[in-house]
């Protein structure tokens, strides 16, 4: 299970992420990775749609997916956003498949940030909600 302050939780988050990310797709997994402050932890979200299957398959592919998140947040702790769109292809997928699908969106993904990569954040502070949204 992810800890909270690793949860995309709003649209904004999602279609922020989604917007302004990198994308790379293979067989099972679409990833879309952006960069955040260096010292803000990493969030991941999950797009798993009906085409994927019935609601027995898709919160199995979810928490497949959850799983190996939650292992890559080991090497990528802070400085990202990625969100995870799983393909109607998941619904059949083995974990190591999974797996290898998201690795290797991810390393593709964190090579074309390359400039991108997240900085330090600077000594202005921006406030914001428990759900990663900006303060007014």
């Amino acid at each position: 299970m992810l800890a909270t302050r690793n949860r995309l939780r709003t649209s904004t988050d999602f279609s922020t992420t989604v917007r302004s990310g990198v994308r790379n797709g293979r067989r099972n997994v679409v990833l879309y990775t952006a960069a955040l402050a260096a010292d803000e932890p990493s969030r991941i979200g999950f797009i798993v749609s009906k085409s994927v299957g019935n609601a027995v398959v898709r919160n199995l592919v979810k928490r497949r997916l959850r799983e190996v998140g939650a292992l890559s947040l080991r090497q990528h702790g802070s400085g990202f956003a990625i969100v995870v769109r799983a393909l109607p292809a998941a619904a059949g997928a083995s974990f190591e498949q999974l797996r290898s699908d998201y690795d290797a969106a991810l390393e593709s993904n964190m090579k074309r940030l390359g400039g991108r990569l997240p900085k330090a954040a600077s000594s202005v502070s921006y406030e914001t909600t428990q759900e990663g949204t900006p303060r007014a």
